[in-house]
């Protein structure tokens, strides 16, 4: 899979580039996390989210979109100071965020009390292989960001020309302080287009020996997934 981005040929060497949503790109307070933490309803120590894979390669797949600079943040009012050189193209934005008006939202469960929608602009294009679509969501389990991204599906096999814009609203209205440069805004996977088959069946004699089989390691020892069924991510 080749995932080709562009840029207007002036900010190739501003702009910090996607990244592989790998372990490099993992947040702070997950590393600083412990292993373990005391449950009184266990009575004993017991593995937290840090070390749950599915949790952390669901954080891991995929590639980020980041911010291209600092966005200054009190009183729900956003503001930069980023100087950008003369581009090549004409109809290319030149702000890191613009907005969608609330009554786009009217109706959803998106509304915010008639506060306008974010929109993080995109100063990359985005080529995917044939066959294949780009769905983006907000950064997975990133709860502490103070924004939610709204989710959505783009065929960027053919879509590709121009940038792809991210809708979010914002969630944290005490929030006060800076959206640093570099910080995630979206997480992005290709998927395929072709609509997949749903089989549906009852269990045969061999699967339901072989769930009573699984089952039974997974509650005598931990790491049963780890150790023998997640495969190994490649490097980042």
């Amino acid at each position: 899979m080749n995932i080709t981005f562009r840029c207007d040929p002036a900010l190739i060497d501003l702009l910090p580039r996607p990244i592989a949503a790998g372990k490099a790109a993992l947040p702070d307070w997950l590393r600083a996390m412990a292993p373990r933490q005391h449950s009184a309803v266990h009575g004993r120590a017991i593995r937290t989210v840090k070390q749950c894979p599915p949790f952390v390669d669901a954080m891991s797949h995929g590639f980020l979109l980041l911010l291209p600079c600092d966005v200054m943040v009190k009183d729900e009012q956003f503001s930069w100071d980023w100087q950008l050189p003369p581009l090549a193209l004409h109809n290319h934005p030149r702000a890191p965020l613009s907005f969608h008006v609330p009554e786009q939202l009217i109706g959803s469960p998106l509304a915010r009390g008639g506060r306008s929608a974010l929109k993080f602009n995109s100063f990359w294009t985005i080529e995917l292989e044939p066959g294949w679509s780009l769905m983006a969501t907000h950064p997975l389990n990133r709860d502490d960001l103070p924004f939610r991204l709204v989710s959505g599906l783009v065929d960027a096999d053919r879509f590709s020309d121009a940038g792809i814009n991210f809708p979010a609203v914002w969630i944290d209205p005490g929030f006060s302080g800076v959206l640093p440069r570099g910080m995630p805004f979206a997480q992005c996977h290709p998927v395929p287009r072709e609509v997949p088959n749903l089989v549906c069946e009852a269990m045969s004699d061999e699967r339901l020996r072989r769930y009573e089989a699984l089952s039974a390691q997974v509650v005598a020892r931990p790491g049963v997934y780890r150790k023998q069924y997640r495969r190994k991510r490649g490097p980042g």
